[in-house]
């Protein structure tokens, strides 16, 4: 219930981020060198989103989408994500051998165990002046170095080490540090999530993580994932960008929301496909307008989670008096409804917020073209 809640709330602010970033890219003529920082946020704004859907996934015990793919290109990125946030006096170093093979995970997952292993790292290095050593090699394991660990076959591994110059755990903190909620920090600097979550994720993997360390001495995680046969296409590409043309149209969309910046970014990205919008921040309002005209709007977009009324409240109306027509449901998080649920009403989309302009372009279009 609590990550549903923030996720909403969360949603709605990363909808602000990629929307402006997304409709800031489609202004800036290529060349213009404001592209590649509109690029990077844009990127880590997706990266976020794709992390609250792992959030919701764990609270809901949902099974992992995961795909094959070499984990060397998502190490880089992170790195460099942590190079401009880590002090200056913090040396990173890496040992990455881009040809170790490719492994069966989520990027996201990935992505989410290196940053939080490399913030441990600092929050260990005292007067933040130290180094962290990455590495990614190949491995060989035995029957005897998987020994005590469920669910872990002998045979080849991808292994992800970080090693940090900090202060060090005793054989007690070590003990405890997978334990939910334990944690060495004050108050205020972290919940002790962290490695749990860590933990889990690579139990989820059927691999396992390692730790060395001694006081004064450092620590050194190691995180072992099976290695898979890699496939003759290669690298995946992380691409976040915006094609080159979006489909469009001009029909008459009515989009309901009560955030008013959402609103705002939606009206402007389908203006800009050459739609004819109205919006509306509460349902009621919005249900008194269908009302007033019913063969005014050709498609319906509405939020889930709104005072007063739901989305799907909204829509069950909308559809009294027209049935038939495409409705588009967007939701933050919400355990009243799924895309299955959705479509029973006659919802035709059903989408997880924030939603990329590329994405909502194509379900409009999909939508209308099928009524």
């Amino acid at each position: 219930t609590l990550a549903g809640g923030i996720a909403h709330d969360f949603n709605n602010i990363l909808s602000a981020v990629i929307g402006y970033s997304e409709l800031t890219l489609l202004e800036l003529p290529e060349g213009n060198p404001s592209r590649d920082n509109i690029e990077q946020i844009l990127k880590a704004g997706n990266r976020a989103r794709k992390l609250v859907q792992q959030i919701l996934s764990f609270s809901r015990k949902d099974t992992q989408k995961i795909e094959p793919f070499e984990p060397a290109a998502i190490i880089k990125e992170v790195l460099k994500l942590m190079r401009a946030s880590l002090p200056a006096t913090i040396a990173i170093k890496t040992e990455v051998d881009s040809n170790c093979g490719e492994i069966m995970a989520d990027p996201t997952n990935l992505h989410q165990i290196l940053v939080n292993l490399c913030t441990n790292a600092l929050h260990a290095i005292e007067n933040e002046n130290g180094e962290i050593l990455i590495k990614l090699t190949r491995q060989q394991l035995s029957s005897e170095d998987t020994a005590g660990q469920i669910s872990v076959e002998p045979g080849d591994f991808v292994v992800l080490t970080v090693t940090d110059s900090g202060c060090g755990m005793d054989k007690t903190t070590i003990d405890r540090i997978f334990e939910p909620y334990f944690t060495t920090k004050e108050l205020g600097k972290g919940t002790g999530m962290g490695l749990s979550v860590v933990h889990g994720i690579m139990k989820s993997y059927h691999g396992m993580i390692k730790v060395a360390s001694e006081p004064g001495k450092g620590t050194t995680f190691t995180l072992y994932f099976p290695a898979i046969e890699s496939r003759i296409a290669g690298n995946i590409e992380l691409k976040d960008g915006l094609p080159e043309s979006l489909p469009g149209g001009n029909e008459r969309i009515l989009v309901v929301d009560d955030e008013e910046v959402i609103l705002k970014i939606s009206k402007r990205s389908l203006e800009g496909l050459g739609y004819k919008v109205t919006t509306k921040t509460s349902s009621p309002e919005a249900l008194a307008e269908f009302r007033h005209d019913p063969e005014k709007f050709d498609l319906l977009i509405t939020d889930q989670t709104m005072p007063g009324m739901t989305g799907v409240d909204l829509s069950k109306e909308v559809t009294k008096l027209k049935p038939g027509l495409p409705i588009i449901l967007c939701t933050g998080h919400s355990s009243q409804v799924n895309e299955e649920s959705a479509k029973e009403i006659g919802i035709k989309s059903f989408a997880i917020k924030p939603v990329a302009i590329k994405q909502m372009a194509s379900m409009v279009r999909e939508a209308l073209d099928e009524n």
